[in-house]
């Protein structure tokens, strides 16, 4: 057989293995047996034995086989992926159903209703139809490369090739979904390690999870994870016969078509009460699925309306997750003890008799703070239900009141740090008690474990023990420190010898360079976590530009609101913050963020706008995009900062305030004008 004969073999064989692996894994609709297919791999195994100039990266044969990894890159999403919002009821529901109306200034919209898997969102991306690259969702803003463990799930394409219907996917797009460990296959699974005498896991969501994360890609293959695709993440170059649709329905339908699992009970709807069917069905019904379930999406589905609606912090406006009950148990609460935060807040928390809730142990509940002790009248002793919030966050829900004896005893809020000693009290009608010692050992602990977190500076071998004994040692009095230590104080805590402390002194070096965006998160600044920080970063691009800022200013960021706005500007306020953003910049540490690209002259640097109505040619957010761009402010409300109000048809009230303080209006002609008026000023200040 010639190289070519065989080249053409291999690729008819590849290809009717890829359709049976579809017709299998994703479409549950098999033509042969597991032994006929068995027999098709065993030849391609072959035939590529003797060829292996002739393997290709999207074989079926390579999505096992890479060597362990020594760590995983971490991967920038060039699209966020954006959490979502709750709605625990219907009322909540409603009520972001009627914020988005507003927005859109219409309530005529169709939903898609999908189910809410109960996984780990992953990035997918392709390039001419191969699979390049999968990344977990991480911050949102960034992931981790775990590509050869996605290549492991049979459900995942490893190429996407124009369809005999001629569908033709972009040049280079990416899809996200949820990876998860069907419920039948974890049984199975777990009983094959009982078998085995190896010890069993106790959920699959948390067993995907850690399997994704496997450094030995061969280890995730041992574990049939599967996945559902629900969405497009962004798409480059599509072909010309075959556009992108411009609905969130059709992408689903377009996905699918392009042989993506995607999950057969989505449902496209037009009025709320359908959507709250679906919700209510799917409760009913949830635990006939085979994978675990704690809700549904719903989305709104023109992509138009989605651009306008846009997001705020780390959740789009567009889009929210419908919450099932949570899983409730009843136990004992056996004692309330309190931890002290980074931000100085004491933190009650109860100990429980353990219970199993949702297949976890739990063993603590949070209890917020007093109020919330107050309100519930929680005593230590008393008989509660607990339920897992969100299946994650174990809270007590109610006291079982005709459960108690006498004996048990009202918790009192201590008036000292239990850490430091110093006073503590809440300040206004704020329900935190906060610790009033900047110097308390317990918030540095804290802080310094959060700085050098994965999400932060990201400094590995150094974590809450190693900080504590620095601590205590009198070697840390605040993160900058950090960059201050040296060899003979590493060498002096247990369990650090020369090597492991050589190599921590390299990654606080090497933490140096983290961007502006992740020393903003590490920073603990209350309500700023690293897609806040993001958003900050990009807009100031300079530490100092950022810590002189007037709420306002950070205001006028879109997603950003006065509460973060409010803390960012008290935090900078602080002496002793500043102190240590100075010992940081004269350590080496990096507080500037390089500016993604050129965006021109800044022709509206210094002007504050205000956008509202409905426009003809742009939507509301495309205009507030492009006053950005050239440098301009955009803010949600008139004042007397305002420089233009932009209006647009039935502008009410933001209207009647700008006329009320004398703010010139445009509208969208009068606004385009005004840029090429600026433009034509720069022009002539550059021509010779």
């Amino acid at each position: 057989m010639t190289d070519q004969s065989t080249a053409e073999s291999l690729k008819k064989l590849r290809r009717e293995i890829d359709r049976h692996n579809h017709l299998y894994h994703v479409l549950d609709q098999p033509e042969i047996s597991d032994a006929q297919f068995d027999a098709l791999m065993n030849e391609l195994l072959a035939l590529e034995a003797d060829h292996p100039d002739l393997v290709t990266p999207d074989s079926p044969s390579q999505r096992v086989g890479a060597q362990p990894a020594s760590g995983f890159q971490e991967v920038r999403h060039p699209v966020p992926l954006l959490g979502l919002g709750n709605a625990f009821d219907e009322d909540e529901f409603m009520a972001w159903l009627r914020r988005a109306a507003d927005m859109l200034e219409r309530d005529d919209f169709d939903l898609v209703c999908e189910l809410k898997f109960d996984g780990l969102a992953v990035a997918l991306t392709y390039e001419d139809g191969i699979l390049v690259r999968g990344a977990t969702r991480g911050n949102g803003t960034s992931g981790e490369d775990v590509t050869l463990n996605l290549r492991t799930i049979r459900s995942v394409p490893l190429r996407v090739p124009v369809k005999e219907n001629g569908i033709r996917p972009p040049a280079r797009f990416e899809v996200r979904g949820e990876a998860l460990f069907p419920k039948s296959a974890f049984e199975r699974f777990n009983e094959q390690r009982r078998e085995q005498g190896l010890p069993t896991y106790a959920n699959p969501r948390n067993t995907a999870a850690g399997s994704l994360r496997q450094l030995d890609p061969r280890l995730t293959a041992e574990r049939p994870l599967d996945i559902f695709v629900y969405s497009l993440g962004w798409a480059e170059g599509p072909a010309p016969e075959t556009p992108v649709p411009d609905t969130h329905w059709e992408r689903l339908s377009f996905l699918a078509d392009l042989g993506f699992k995607t999950n057969p009970h989505n449902r496209l709807v037009s009025a709320p009460e359908e959507a709250t069917d679906f919700h209510k069905q799917w409760l009913e019904a949830k635990e006939d699925l085979d994978y675990g379930c704690d809700g549904s999406v719903i989305k709104i589905n023109r992509l138009d309306f989605q651009q306008h609606l846009g997001h705020v912090g780390r959740e789009p406006r567009w889009a929210v997750a419908f919450k099932f009950p949570a899983t409730q148990e009843t136990t004992q609460v056996e004692d309330i003890r309190v931890n002290v935060g980074r931000t100085g807040s004491l933190n009650p928390y109860a100990i429980l008799e353990p219970v199993n809730i949702a297949g976890a142990t739990v063993k603590q509940a949070t209890l917020h703070n007093e109020d919330y002790i107050r309100s519930k009248d929680i005593r230590i002793g008393d008989w509660v239900v607990v339920e897992r919030a969100g299946e994650v966050i174990p809270q007590i829900v109610t006291v079982i009141e005709s459960r108690r004896t006498g004996e048990e005893r009202v918790f009192e809020m201590p008036d000292t740090c239990p850490s430091c000693g110093g006073p503590a009290a809440r300040k206004g009608e704020e329900a935190v008690t906060l610790c009033d010692n900047p110097a308390c050992p317990a918030q540095l602990v804290r802080l310094v474990e959060h700085f050098v977190s994965r999400g932060a500076m990201d400094i590995e071998g150094m974590g809450a023990k190693q900080g504590q004994a620095l601590i205590e040692r009198g070697l840390l009095s605040d993160v900058s420190d950090l960059y201050a230590l040296k060899m003979e104080d590493l060498v002096a805590i247990d369990r650090m010898g020369e090597k492991s402390s050589a190599n921590l002194l390299a990654a606080i070096e090497k933490s140096k360079e983290q961007s502006l965006s992740r020393l903003l998160t590490a920073l603990g600044i209350p309500h700023v976590g690293s897609e806040v920080a993001e958003v900050i970063a990009g807009r100031f691009l300079k530490l100092d530009a950022l810590m002189d800022a007037a709420a306002e200013d950070l205001e006028a960021i879109d997603s950003i609101g006065p509460k973060i706005a409010e803390a960012v500007v008290e935090y900078f306020a602080n002496d002793a913050n500043r102190e240590v953003v100075r010992k940081l910049r004269e350590r080496g540490v990096n507080t500037e963020q390089e500016a993604e690209e050129d965006a021109g002259p800044q022709v509206l640097e210094g002007l504050r706008f205000v956008v509202t109505g409905r426009l003809a040619s742009f939507s509301r957010s495309e205009i507030q995009n492009r006053i950005k761009a050239l440098g301009g402010a955009v803010s949600g409300s008139v004042s007397k900062n305002t420089n233009y109000l932009v209006a647009g048809a039935d502008a009410g009230s933001k209207l009647a305030d700008a006329q009320r303080l004398e703010v010139t209006v445009l509208d969208e002609d009068e606004f385009q004008a005004l840029i090429e008026s600026k433009q034509g000023l720069v022009n002539e200040v550059r021509s010779p």
